[in-house]
This record gives C-alpha cells, sequence and structure tokens, in this order.
C-alpha cells in the first residue's frame, strides 16, 4: 500500500504542549469532581441515563456556565422545541445572551449551526434522534448512530470543540445503540437516580483524561439541579445517632468519597411457609445471604421470620462493607433493642460469619467522626492509628458475633 499525507509531522514527544488537553472547569463543581477538572477541548463526552432523570437539565446548568462572549455554547436538541427548553432555562434562571438553543434531528442541520455559532461548547440531546443525511435507515439505528457519533467527533477534533452527547439508556440499564459508541468517545458518564427522589449521581465509566474513581451528587428540584458537596446527612433518618430497633449507620464509599448512611431492617413473625423478603438500595440475594449467615453463625432466627430491608434516602448500597451494619440491623429488629447512641459499623461478612477488611478505612472513620459519630464497630486490619481521627473510638471485630455483643443485640444477651 502507498503512504499518503500525513496531517503533521512526528515530533518528539517532550516537544509537545499539553496545554490543549488540560481541563477546564464547567462552573459545575460535582461534575468537575468526575471529570477530572473540567472538559478538555476536544473531547466528546456521552451522558447516558433513563428518561425523566434529569440529564438535560444538568447539561442546562453546563451551558450556561461555559456560555460567554468570546465562546458562546450551544444546545441542539432532537427531542425537545426551543420553548420547552427556554421554559426550563428560565426556572433554573440560566437564561443568557450567550446560550444558544437549536431543535434539530438532521445532522447537516446540527453542523450548520456550529459553523453560525462557532461554539466553545457543544450539547446534543440527544444522539440517537439525529439522522445522517447520506445513511440509510430510521434515527437511533446501530449505522445511524455509528455515523452521527463518528462526524461529531470529527468536529470536535478538527475545532478543539468539547461536545457532550445524551445517550438513552435500555431497560437493563445499558446504553442504547451499539457498543461502538462507548468506544468512539472519550468519557462515557452515567447519570443515575430514582425519580421518587431527589437524590442523583454521575458516575464515570470510562474517562480518558482522567479517573473513574470519583462520583458527583446532586439534588434535582423544581428551580434545578443543585450540588451536593455534603450529601451524606441525606442518608440519615432523624434518630440517625439515636437509633431504633433495626437500624445500623454505615459508612460507603462511592468511588473515593465516603457516604455514611443508615440501614433499616423489620423482621416480623409469620406462619407463612415461605417468609417473604423485601429489599430497596441494597442486593436482595446478598441480603437473604447474611440473614442465613446471622442465623447459623450467631443463632439469631430468621428463617421463619419475613424481612424488609431497605435504605434511607434513596442511596443504592451494592457495596460488601454495608454487610455488617446490615446483620446488626436485622439482629436489632429480631431482638427488638436499638444500637448504643452514636455507633456505626462498617465490614464485609463472609458465609463463615468472619468480618472482613475494607478498603480506606481511614477515610471512613473520619466521615463518621465528622457527622458525630463516637464509636465504630471494624474489621481487624492493620491500620495506624496516627490515621485514624481523635475523638472516636473503633473496636476491631473478628466476627459477627462479637459484633452482635458489642452491640448489644447478640439473642444471649439481656438488658
Amino acid at each position: 500500500m502507498q503512504a499518503s499525507a500525513v496531517s503533521a509531522p512526528a515530533r518528539p514527544i517532550a516537544d509537545i504542549d499539553a496545554v490543549a488537553a488540560r481541563a477546564r472547569p464547567t462552573g459545575v463543581d460535582e461534575l468537575d469532581r468526575v471529570l477530572g477538572g473540567g472538559l478538555v477541548p476536544g473531547a466528546v463526552v456521552l451522558l447516558a441515563g433513563e428518561p425523566g432523570v434529569g440529564k438535560s437539565t444538568l447539561l442546562l446548568a453546563v451551558a450556561h456556565h461555559a456560555a460567554r462572549a468570546d465562546a458562546p455554547a450551544l444546545i441542539v436538541s432532537g427531542e425537545e422545541s426551543t420553548a420547552q427548553v427556554r421554559l426550563r432555562a428560565g426556572r433554573m434562571n440560566a437564561l443568557s445572551p450567550y446560550l444558544f438553543l437549536a431543535a434539530e434531528n438532521d445532522l447537516g442541520a446540527l453542523l450548520g449551526h456550529v459553523d453560525a455559532v462557532s461554539p466553545g461548547l457543544l450539547v446534543v440531546d440527544s444522539v440517537q434522534t439525529f439522522a445522517h443525511p447520506d445513511v440509510e435507515g430510521a434515527p437511533g439505528g446501530v449505522t445511524q448512530i455509528r455515523e452521527v457519533t463518528g462526524a461529531l467527533i470529527r468536529i470536535a477534533k478538527e475545532r478543539a470543540l468539547p461536545v457532550v452527547l445524551v445517550g438513552h439508556v435500555t431497560k437493563d440499564g445499558g446504553i442504547a445503540g451499539p457498543r461502538l459508541l462507548e468506544h468512539l468517545v472519550d468519557v462515557v458518564l452515567s447519570f443515575e437516580g430514582d425519580r421518587h427522589t431527589s437524590l442523583r449521581m454521575v458516575r464515570a465509566v470510562k474517562n480518558r483524561f482522567g479517573a473513574t474513581d470519583e462520583v458527583g451528587c446532586f439534588a434535582l428540584t423544581e428551580d434545578g439541579i443543585v450540588g451536593l458537596t455534603d450529601p451524606s446527612g441525606l442518608f440519615l433518618s432523624a434518630g440517625g445517632r439515636s437509633p431504633a430497633p433495626g437500624t445500623c449507620v454505615t459508612v460507603a464509599l462511592e468511588g473515593r468519597r465516603p457516604l455514611v448512611a443508615e440501614v433499616q431492617a423489620l423482621v416480623v413473625a409469620t406462619g407463612a411457609n415461605f417468609p417473604r423478603r423485601a429489599v430497596t438500595g441494597m442486593e436482595s440475594a446478598r441480603v437473604s445471604m447474611l440473614a442465613a449467615v446471622l442465623e447459623k453463625q450467631a443463632g439469631v432466627i430468621l428463617s421463619n421470620q419475613e424481612i424488609y430491608a431497605s435504605t434511607v434516602g434513596g442511596v443504592t448500597l451494592a457495596e460488601p462493607a454495608v454487610d455488617l451494619a446490615v446483620v446488626l440491623a436485622l439482629a436489632g429488629s429480631a431482638a427488638a433493642r436499638p444500637l448504643p447512641d452514636g455507633m456505626c459499623a462498617c465490614g464485609e461478612v463472609g458465609l463463615a460469619g468472619d468480618v472482613r477488611p475494607v478498603t480506606g478505612l481511614p477515610r471512613r472513620v473520619a466521615e463518621a467522626a465528622r457527622l458525630g459519630f463516637t464509636h465504630l464497630l471494624v474489621p481487624q486490619q492493620p491500620v495506624q492509628q496516627r490515621d485514624l481521627p481523635a475523638g472516636v473510638a473503633t473496636t476491631p471485630v473478628r466476627n459477627v458475633f462479637e459484633a452482635l455483643h458489642q452491640a448489644g443485640v447478640s439473642p444471649r444477651q439481656r438488658r
């Protein structure tokens, strides 16, 4: 094959200026946390989430902050009219003379708007609604999505223009369209949240410019979306530090961010042959496993009891480090005894009833202490005392039997 002309000569790596690849803040701090500082010029970001979760609202806030005289922001919507977006912007107080709106479904028209406005940020809502005029097939098809995305990536790289694409998700939570879509873009963000609560979370699934272990927290309100720099208080009930029977506070890690959250359990006697297990905010199979471990290893009879378990504030806890809190909440409800005031727990529980080490223990202890908790049940693991904050006591436990005894909810204890 004959060599073709090069776009630019190859240079020594040390001679290449890296300034062009540095992130620029979006003005939305929680989003910048996930992106690794902001948007990189020429980066293509895919933001995916369920319908109605608040994707368009978040990106309207980002575009409002990005809009300025020398580099206006452009939102091209394939799903809403400009009047609908204008109404939302009015509620959010996001009206800027440098924020431009257009409603299109044709890729050629979209590129025409880009030429006319010369934006510093382009938001395409959503990529599945646009069609390439030279490609057969309906919008949202595999070929159309591939060609539309490819064209937007080319214009992003040529103009050093950051582009944010909104993506739909399927019923099972995956990003709609070909898997190639995720490989083509530079950053894939997942926007999560329960439409029945105000909490929203943004996670990085892929990030060529930064880490993927950060989480941004937001509250979606009638007036827009607000970043939550300290969301832990949302996940505690009114009696968080003075718990009722069947409640236990834990510290989960969402990325590198510690979140203090409360687990609630209700154990009810029943005559049914197959007692009910209902779980919200946690993995149902894991809660059932922990109930079995509790019965086998600590003598808490739960096989003939109905079990209801939930988290507070709509948070989802999937980390194994919350196991110990689930065990203590179940035992507390079964014994009808609350945990001591100011106590919380974190640790993974094995099938043998052992409490296993968790990552980031000093950060978890520090966050619990900051919110006023004074006593933590933790696994036995090597931790330097100087890494733990003053004013909080940590009690290492080897197994669930020791944990129940320390918490005062063992079936052998009486008060």
